[in-house]
């Protein structure tokens, strides 16, 4: 290799720009082949100085080029995990301090279900802190922290009966954790009146590898003043845009005495 590298490059370089005149020697007749002699050869060594260059500047700019689209691409990724670690610390405190005000409802009314909803609390914050700490979660996990958390809400209510959950389906598949909870979170919030009256629907539907989440509340709340009070569901919306790019399809209706959210996420074994 050294030696074509000095015929076809070095040879010619100080050929040209040091009047060098190569000798005719045994040697260097063993490494030439008669066509090298003939007088088009004194073309060829110009032609391969380029594409020397050409090639080595080729290399040189696909080695950069990739080198730089792999530091671009480990620092998107490090931007996301940032974001969905800050969209999730947001959530945990919300969660908290909107559960915290129904357990302080039943005790406010001196219920003998506040030991039972501190109890309850227990076991979701247990879930929160130990069990969403990977990347993904059991389906079979999400639904019973969330069927905990209706049932904590159904402990305040007067009448529960306008509380409708249904879940069907094969919940054998993973999904991000927390994902969900937000729009249940919503529709408690803002579908209680404050005699505590309740017109809520909640469906979980699994099917081909896809999951179909209805919501439907009534709205007793004509203004909201707490201007957090949309915290959760941006937080949703931009969870999902990052863990499930072109994967999901949200559609919210919002009417007057009326809300509703229909989501379909396709889901991972």
């Amino acid at each position: 290799m050294f030696i074509l590298f000095f015929i076809y490059v070095l040879e010619p370089i100080f050929f040209l720009f040091k009047d060098y005149i190569p000798e005719k020697n045994d040697f260097e007749n063993r490494l030439r082949s008669p066509k090298m002699d003939s007088p088009r050869f004194g073309f060829r060594p110009p032609i391969m100085i380029i594409l020397f260059f050409v090639l080595s500047t080729s290399i040189k700019l696909v080695s950069e080029w990739y080198k730089a689209e792999k530091e671009r691409a480990l620092v998107a990724s490090q931007k996301v995990t940032s974001e969905l670690s800050f969209l999730k610390a947001q959530l945990n405190p919300h969660f908290l301090f909107n559960t915290l005000n129904s357990i302080y409802s039943l005790a406010n009314k001196k219920s003998e279900d506040t030991t039972v909803a501190i109890v309850t609390l227990s076991e979701l914050m247990r879930y929160m802190i130990y069990e969403t700490n990977q990347e993904y979660i059991s389906l079979t996990k999400e639904v019973e922290y969330i069927k905990n958390y209706i049932s904590l809400h159904l402990l305040r209510l007067k009448d529960s009966s306008g509380v409708r959950v249904n879940v069907h389906g094969d919940l054998n598949y993973k999904i991000e954790p927390l994902l969900l909870i937000s729009f249940i979170e919503n529709a408690f919030k803002y579908g209680t009146n404050y005699k505590g009256d309740t017109n809520i629907r909640i469906k979980i539907n699994v099917e081909n590898d896809e999951l179909n989440l209805y919501v439907f509340n009534a709205c007793h709340i004509t203004k909201v003043s707490d201007k957090n009070s949309g915290i959760g569901l941006e937080n949703i919306k931009n969870r999902l845009n990052l863990l499930y790019p072109k994967q999901h399809l949200l559609e919210i209706k919002s009417e007057k005495k009326s809300f509703e959210i229909n989501l379909t996420i396709k889901l991972k074994k």
